[in-house]
């Protein structure tokens, strides 16, 4: 893909940045999570806010992909967040690989990294983990590690400090990532120093978010990775495919709703889901369910989801395949994209004797 590159000053106001990987149709857990939130940062940034939303491709590659799946994964998380409203016009949107200066500055801050620092870097467990459906991450260990994936904090970094990004909404399992993204411009800033600092230390954004468990094993998040397709509702799925998955849903046998999160985790999911998707207060929609069933909790919990997901999914089968508009959707955000990362690396190079260009 040839990219033009043109370079532009990036106004003043809050840089926010995140990413998603291409790992398929997102299931209610994701929507309800990072997706929602973007969608929401979108609507709430001030108009000198810049915003950028990436699909980090480089990242999916650390653990094994089948490429006609990947190309497509690509696609389809293009189409989805068209779909839940992030606007190529209002946000930067691009795929991470058609910008080669992520990887390019990955190097670069790969070179300045402390092994000491990497190593208590401990997320690859967990995403090991997951990819092999383990039950505990003690099932997992350095055998199982390639390069890219223990490096992968590195190139994430390389993500936000390429723009400057100054807000950093992501997970709790993501914040010890931004931590080293703050001590690498840190570093970066102390070694290589000007007449300021190049990189700013980032902010990590605790965005709030719901936290939806497996419809069949409430003790653990809803996955795509599970194998059992029952446990997870998608993006795409209709009436009745959710109606069957909310009615198999594992709950208790006590009588009355209440929620407990630690006591009744089935039921307390569903009144999360209920309350997320209606955009209501968990509690009180516990008080309203108290002299109900479990029957009729799970009925209108099918209802709210289906009222919630129809109208995002509708626009995704619609978008999905239009797939002109998706490459150019692409093509503009990646200009868009390099347009500022291209400041940044003549910055770069320049402070480490790389560049002749004047900064």
């Amino acid at each position: 893909m040839i990219i033009p590159r043109r370079v532009c000053q990036i106004r003043p106001g809050r840089v926010i940045l995140s990413g998603i990987q291409p790992t398929g149709i997102p299931h209610l857990g994701n929507y309800l999570g990072a997706l929602s939130n973007w969608v929401k940062l979108q609507k709430s940034a001030e108009p000198e806010d810049k915003l950028l939303f990436s699909i980090v491709g480089w990242h999916a590659l650390t653990l094994p992909q089948d490429p006609a799946a990947l190309l497509a994964a690509r696609n389809d998380m293009l189409a989805v967040l068209l779909a839940i409203g992030i606007d190529p016009n209002r946000s930067i949107l691009f795929h991470q690989d058609h910008n080669p200066h992520h990887t390019e500055l990955s190097w670069i801050l790969s070179c300045i990294a402390p092994m000491g620092k990497l190593r208590r870097m401990t997320t690859w467990k967990s995403r090991l983990a997951a990819a092999r459906n383990s039950s505990s991450e003690d099932e997992v260990d350095e055998s199982m590690l390639n390069a890219g994936l223990f490096m992968y904090p590195v190139l994430q970094a390389a993500d936000v400090l390429v723009y400057k990004a100054t807000h950093v909404p992501v997970g709790d399992d993501q914040q010890q990532h931004i931590e080293l993204t703050r001590d690498l411009a840190d570093i970066f800033n102390r070694t290589f120093k000007g007449t300021s600092p190049l990189f700013p230390l980032p902010t990590y954004v605790n965005t709030p978010s719901k936290r939806i468990l497996s419809l069949k094993d409430p003790t653990s998040k809803m996955s795509k990775s599970s194998p059992d397709v029952q446990s997870r509702i998608l993006l795409t799925d209709n009436a009745s495919q959710i109606q069957s998955k909310i009615r198999a849903a594992v709950t208790d046998s006590i009588q009355g709703i209440t929620y407990d999160s630690q006591g009744r985790p089935g039921t307390s999911n569903l009144l999360t889901i209920l309350a997320a998707c209606t955009d209501s207060d968990v509690t009180q929609v516990a008080k309203a369910y108290e002299s109900q069933g479990h029957g009729t909790l799970k009925r209108d919990v099918a209802e709210a989801v289906e009222e919630f997901l129809k109208g995002p999914r509708a626009q995704f089968n619609r978008i999905r395949h239009e797939t002109t508009y998706l490459d150019e959707v692409a093509r503009r955000g990646a200009i868009r994209a390099i347009e500022h990362s291209e400041v940044t690396m003549m910055e770069v190079k320049t402070r480490l004797g790389l560049a002749s260009a004047v900064v």
